[in-house]
């Protein structure tokens, strides 16, 4: 798809003294979160010019506002970030104005950049250009088109859980929309990064064994024989906005694509906040350096079979499940972290700890790869 068609709440885009209304807009949401002109980060909400007009609607209709009260941070998927969620979350339930305006002071105060170098913000969907490609976009301006709805607040989330990494997809993106065009297919590039952004799970993973399970279907081996090893060997971060809006409310099938990520035993050692920014750099550094991405550099995982993700996984019997815990025919164990992410983990760990401080092609199944 080359452009996101959805809700649309207000006027079309018009012409400002010979700029057009998205790009004052875009302009004017950094201006009034503290991106240009002021310093003490968000004090207001944007300020838009006069002359266009008020672009922000107070509240779509009914059906563009599911579910923010139903996100229970409680759960493992959502906690990651729910310091964060929980703010957004009140301003999403005040009124769609109010949630932008939170979001683009936490851009002011981090400072995040997008694929070529723009300063991050965040605008109403409808001040994306009509004909404009949505990542395209998001690398030449800053600004991320963000409907009112909990995909778009997943999204936006993962710009400051691993802003790398989402910097990353969207240079590869604009990159590959530079050099073909936006037409009816993506292509198996531009599919395997949307699969990433939109399904993956970031399988953090110290040994070898655990992730040849993973990549094998052994799922016995990996979820109950080395249950143990769940937190001191291996462990999951979500980052799929599509897959986090699913689990809003989880089913047994609900099923995550894997990046492997190989990390050193230390890692096991770090805080959290260490531990994410030390994937947040190699994953990225990973995705800017793989040329033939596919989607076979993933591989399915349940989510509710995490070990500690799901009461019933306690019970051997939840994984007898066949039609969810099933044998995959790949034949090449080669699935998984690409070499390229191999390479930069080593300076990855040496530059984190010198610190110390569009939709899925295939979203639900599992495939195989």
């Amino acid at each position: 798809m080359a452009t996101r068609r959805w809700c649309r709440c207000a006027a079309a885009n018009r012409s400002v003294g010979g700029w057009s209304e998205a790009r004052l807009r875009c302009r004017s949401a950094k201006r009034g979160a503290g991106v240009w002109g002021n310093p003490q980060g968000l004090a207001r909400a944007p300020q838009f010019p006069a002359a266009a007009g008020p672009h922000l609607p107070p509240h779509c209709p009914p059906s563009a506002q599911p579910g923010f009260a139903a996100i229970d941070w409680s759960k493992p998927w959502f906690a990651q970030f729910a310091v964060r969620g929980q703010r957004w979350q009140r301003a999403a339930l005040t009124s769609y104005a109010a949630l932008l305006a939170e979001m683009n002071a936490d851009a002011a105060q981090t400072r995040q950049l997008t694929g070529r170098g723009q300063r991050l913000a965040f605008i109403a969907q409808d001040d994306l250009p009509p004909g404009s490609a949505y990542e395209a976009h998001i690398a030449s301006t800053g600004c991320v088109p963000t409907r009112h709805n909990l995909h778009d607040f997943f999204n936006a989330s993962m710009w400051f859980a691993f802003p790398r990494i989402k910097a990353a997809l969207n240079a590869r993106q604009s990159a590959a929309i530079d050099l073909l065009g936006v037409g009816p297919t993506r292509g198996g590039v531009r599919d395997a990064l949307t699969l990433f952004d939109e399904n993956a799970l970031l399988f953090a993973c110290a040994d070898p064994a655990l992730s040849a399970a993973l990549r094998g279907f052994h799922w016995r081996t990996l979820l109950l024989e080395r249950r143990d090893a769940w937190g001191v060997s291996c462990e999951v971060r979500c980052f799929g906005h599509a897959l986090l809006e699913k689990l809003i409310a989880p089913f047994k099938a609900c099923t995550g694509h894997a990046w492997i990520v190989q990390v050193p035993p230390a890692y096991f050692g770090w805080d959290a906040a260490l531990r994410d920014a030390w994937l947040d750099e190699a994953v990225s550094a990973a995705l800017l350096s793989t040329e033939a991405l596919t989607s076979r550099a993933f591989a399915p995982l349940p989510v509710l079979g995490i070990p500690g993700w799901w009461p019933e996984n306690e019970e051997p019997a939840f994984y007898d499940d066949k039609s969810v815990f099933r044998a995959g025919r790949r034949a090449d164990a080669r699935i998984g972290a690409s070499k390229a992410g191999q390479a930069v983990a080593a300076s990855a760990v040496s530059r984190v700890e010198a610190n110390e401080g569009e939709e899925s092609p295939d979203s639900t199944g599992q495939g195989d790869g």
